[in-house]
């Protein structure tokens, strides 16, 4: 692992779309544009998914970076995850899909995916552990580990018991750092107790920590005037000891320039700063109603095919209103723009799916049902 590489990773999750309704309908040559002036500009570390962007991610992967550049000017990742697989078989049916689909050759970062308490026993099960080491010993994976949305308590024993694994993959952001369900400076804590370096994922929170209210943007900008709401998020996971890669899940030109702004040359928060940046989560908290990061993992399996994350998102914005003087915004136009496409949120039968594969660990069900209360009136 190259400790002298930039710390900026691309995140192939949410990519630009031609069609906001269909995530695999990706803007190719958008992307393309996005993949040259990131390896411009010295980064070269890229993260995709078997599911990601509706399983298009590794095949734009594939069209975008692989085909256009040599393979050694890029870092490629990607993973297995629990749902796809229930046999040893499966495995490899997986990971070679997907090296057909990148047409990488190799992933230079392998990596078990969303281990979480329910899915940790089935990865076992199917000694999926020595699975990914016997891809490294055959040269068809470089570094194995693995991305983790649980408890402290469950990664040190993973790591305990796999300390083979060379890296983990852990959602760090200011507004998780104390959170009772994400605990990001607990298990980030743990990852360095063992030694294993960190690669940060979900940094903004899914654009949460983009847009942040009025008044966290003033307590950042009057001390950096230039520097995005953004910048400070990313910044923040990346001034840590022991962060090798913060992952941002980039979904057009202008967010990338800003992020190799002020990543090309990256200086390190100071106390004072990261101070700030837990004000400023004080602030953020008090106005989030649902805490969603628009993953869209909870989707795949809906038998009532909910736009989940999307009507969360709308739900958070009117939360941010003073609804009671305006009454009315246009997200109640948008949510019936999407029920028109979608099940409505009042169409949840409560099966839980959605909140069994949730990494944030939210009460999806409960949430749906405000949804459905507040945009049925």
């Amino acid at each position: 692992m190259n400790e002298n590489a930039k710390k900026l990773g691309f995140g192939l999750m949410r990519l630009p779309q031609l069609d906001p309704n269909d995530p695999a309908n990706v803007d190719v040559e958008q992307v393309k544009e996005m993949v040259d002036l990131f390896l411009e500009k010295g980064f070269t570390y890229f993260d995709t998914a078997w599911m990601y962007n509706g399983f298009a991610s590794e095949g734009v992967a594939k069209a975008a970076l692989v085909d256009r550049h040599p393979r050694d000017s890029f870092t490629l990742a990607t993973k297995l995850h629990a749902g796809f697989f229930d046999s040893f078989e499966d495995r490899d049916k997986v990971f070679n899909a997907q090296l057909e689909k990148t047409g990488a050759g190799y992933f230079d970062y392998y990596l078990l995916h969303g281990i979480e308490a329910d899915m940790y026993p089935k990865y076992e099960k199917f000694d999926c552990f020595n699975w990914l080491l016997e891809k490294k010993a055959r040269g068809l994976v470089k570094h194995a580990g693995f991305s983790f949305h649980d408890t402290p308590e469950l990664l040190d024993e993973i790591l305990t018991k796999h300390p083979e694994m060379e890296f983990v993959q852990l959602q760090v952001n200011y507004l998780d750092w104390e959170s009772q369900w994400v605990r990001s400076r607990a298990c980030y804590e743990m990852a360095q107790k063992h030694g294993k370096p960190v690669i940060v994922m979900e940094p903004v929170k899914g654009g949460t920590l983009a847009k942040v209210p009025p008044q966290a943007e003033k307590l950042f900008k009057d001390h950096e005037p230039d520097m995005s709401p953004a910048s400070w998020a990313i910044r923040f996971a990346a001034s840590l000891p022991g962060v090798m890669m913060v992952l941002s899940g980039m979904s057009n030109l202008g967010q990338m320039r800003d992020n190799l702004g002020y990543m090309q040359d990256f200086k390190p928060l100071t106390e004072a700063e990261k101070a700030l940046c837990f004000q400023a989560a004080d602030i953020i908290n008090g106005k989030i109603a649902i805490p969603c990061t628009g993953c869209s993992y909870c989707t795949e399996g809906c038998p009532m095919h909910i736009a989940i994350p999307q009507y969360f998102s709308l739900y958070n914005e009117d939360m941010r209103e003073d609804l009671r003087q305006k009454g009315w915004t246009i997200n109640f136009s948008n949510y019936d723009m999407l029920a028109g496409k979608f099940g409505k949120a009042s169409d949840c039968i409560g099966c839980g799916q959605c909140e069994g594969v949730c990494p944030q660990h939210l009460p999806i069900i409960d949430n749906l049902k405000k949804v459905a209360a507040h945009y049925g009136k």
